[in-house]
């Protein structure tokens, strides 16, 4: 959970079920690193540790006192602008690729083209999205 100046809070998803037949590692319920394999004594981990407990603690403090369900996402108007311009970049870049292939592009023109689409895209590989079950 992170305050910003605006006065808006931003929670991580939680997510801390398994993720069952995906062939993926389980991840942690709050910063999504995937967690360490565990013997099959025990609880399963939901947190990669304590400080990821104590955020995913705090959120679900936060969201039952303001009456918010708790899959809720708060984030600020700066940090919703910016992953909205980042979509948009991304589109602009699909569609250009789009076109350039119905044009029979040369190999340079493809390249430059790819180029630009893998350089829209950022970092969103950090942005984790889990499927609402």
């Amino acid at each position: 959970m992170a305050q910003h100046a605006t006065g808006t809070v931003t929670h991580a998803p939680i997510s801390p079920a398994p993720n069952r037949g995906s062939g993926e590692g389980r991840r942690c319920g709050w910063c999504r690193r995937v967690l360490p394999e565990q013997g099959s004594v025990g609880r399963p981990r939901l947190y990669c540790g304590q400080a990821c407990r104590q955020r995913a603690y705090e959120q679900r403090s936060a969201t039952a006192k303001a009456g918010l369900p708790a899959d809720v996402v708060l984030v600020s108007r700066a940090e919703l602008d910016g992953l909205q311009d980042r979509l948009y970049q991304l589109r602009c870049a699909l569609e250009d690729v789009q076109t350039l292939l119905t044009e029979k592009p040369t190999k340079a023109e493809l390249e430059r083209s790819l180029s630009d689409l893998l350089h829209s895209t950022g970092r969103l590989d950090r942005l984790w999205v889990t499927e609402r079950s």
